[in-house]
């Protein structure tokens, strides 16, 4: 174990896109990286008129959904006991400090009152009101940050041409389309995002992959230009402090302010299409992942994770240095399933006994493995021991001089000694928990 726990690392970019050339971060922006950080745990949302048939925001693609077909879904999609002031105590409740809603995905459609387009919740629905205006007073009023995801990509728009690799199924499109006017309406949807619902902590994208080559074996370059240096710069003029992710799998580029694993903790490829060690960055981290299989509502989605996996997550997370933005996808009408209401309440549980070798910790000196991972703060490291049958412990080079070395649970010294090959210690099977056995370390 090394004396100085933090490994400054030079931010890695890619040269084959447009960054943000000479983006200093700001004071503010700064401060909101430190506190996206400190945070840990947040609030996906995928919410949008797909839920209406139960299978995924992906289906519109999946099912090669004509564009006038797709369009008659909004007049079913009227979220009567949508109720964002329950959603944030949800949060809340579960222990997040942030939420990250969809305002815009892969479909086109527009959860929120924009100018840009017609195709919103607000014309094209019988609901008619602004369901991220309402979010965003929620959050305001009870001191929860608030994300907005932004898709890159979309199936409907004509004028995202070249087309991607996926929604080539989906009729309705003409062959042709303006590349610039379709950058010029992103835009102008994100300067509504950013000018009307007050002070928005970051922006979430995604859909970058899309227009990447693929050899068969692995992805090239981006086809098209995607504006980055206007569009970051843009965002960061507007609000200084909101911090922009891009979910393009690659390592950081200029203008980011945090780097997000999609399914995969940070250098991990389970996958097949996750960031690998070489590509991360020395940004702060967030891993997103479901509670189930889906993003999107999907009515026959029964591989619900268990308490315990989802508290392991987190745990695992936090020792990989990384936030972890769980995700729930609301019914039409609005309700988040009761079933994932349930293990949030329990995660929250958790973290109210636990919260302390959580929050405000960074990733800690000892690897992370798969029976063990780190976090510290504060000249403290905290040992989460994820194995409940393994009885001794072997930490190999160990370096400094241990204060204090106690089970977090109760107290109790925590026998062990240190020699040329490291630091051992017991775990005696009567302070095992069945989720995490917590180790405090007091150099």
């Amino acid at each position: 174990m090394k004396k100085t726990f933090f490994i400054l690392m030079f931010l890695l970019s890619s040269p084959c896109l447009v960054a943000q050339n000479d983006y200093l971060p700001t004071k503010e922006n700064l401060e909101a990286r430190e506190w996206f950080e400190d945070a840990k745990f947040g609030l996906f949302i995928h919410w949008g008129v797909y839920s209406v048939l139960g299978d995924g925001e992906w289906v519109m693609n999946n099912q090669n959904i004509s564009v006038d077909t797709y369009e008659k879904l909004p007049l079913f999609f009227n979220p009567v006991d949508y109720n964002p002031e329950q959603w944030v105590k949800m949060a809340k409740d579960a222990g997040m400090k942030y939420i990250t809603i969809t305002s815009r995905h892969h479909d086109g459609f527009s959860m929120f009152d924009t100018k840009a387009s017609d195709y919103n919740i607000v014309e094209r629905t019988h609901y008619k009101k602004d369901v991220l205006k309402a979010l965003a007073e929620a959050c305001k009023k009870e001191d929860l940050k608030l994300f907005f995801y932004y898709s890159l990509l979309d199936w409907r728009s004509d004028d995202y041409f070249p087309r991607g690799r996926t929604g080539n199924g989906i009729e309705g499109r003409a062959e042709s389309g303006d590349w610039n006017k379709y950058i010029a309406f992103m835009k102008a949807q994100l300067t509504e995002l950013l000018t009307n619902y007050g002070e928005i902590a970051g922006i979430w994208f995604d859909g970058h992959w899309d227009q990447k080559e693929w050899d068969g074996k692995k992805f090239g370059a981006v086809k098209v230009d995607w504006h980055y240096d206007e569009i970051y710069s843009l965002i960061h003029e507007l609000q200084p402090q909101c911090l922009i992710g891009n979910n393009h799998h690659l390592a950081p580029i200029k203008g980011e302010d945090f780097q997000m694993f999609e399914k995969d903790l940070p250098g991990k490829n389970t996958t097949g299409w996750g960031t690998s060690s070489g590509d991360i960055g020395a940004l702060p981290k967030e891993v997103c992942e479901t509670i189930n299989g889906s993003w999107g509502f999907n009515l026959q989605d029964k591989k619900h994770k268990s308490d315990a996996e989802l508290i392991t997550y987190l745990i695992n997370a936090a020792g990989y240095g990384s936030n972890l933005l769980l995700n729930v996808g609301p019914m039409p009408n609005g309700e988040i399933q009761p079933e994932h209401i349930a293990s949030l309440k329990n995660i929250g549980k958790w973290l109210n006994k636990n919260g302390e070798t959580i929050y405000g910790t960074r990733q800690g000196p000892v690897a992370p493995s798969g029976s063990m991972v780190s976090t510290q703060k504060e000249g403290i490291v905290y040992l989460h021991l994820l194995d409940n049958k393994k009885d001794t412990y072997l930490i190999p080079h160990f370096e400094g001089k241990i204060k204090k070395m106690t089970f977090f649970a109760n107290g109790q010294k925590v026998v062990h000694k240190v020699d040329e090959f490291g630091l051992t210690f017991a775990v005696p099977k009567e302070v095992r928990d069945d989720i995490d056995t917590i180790i405090k370390m007091e150099f």
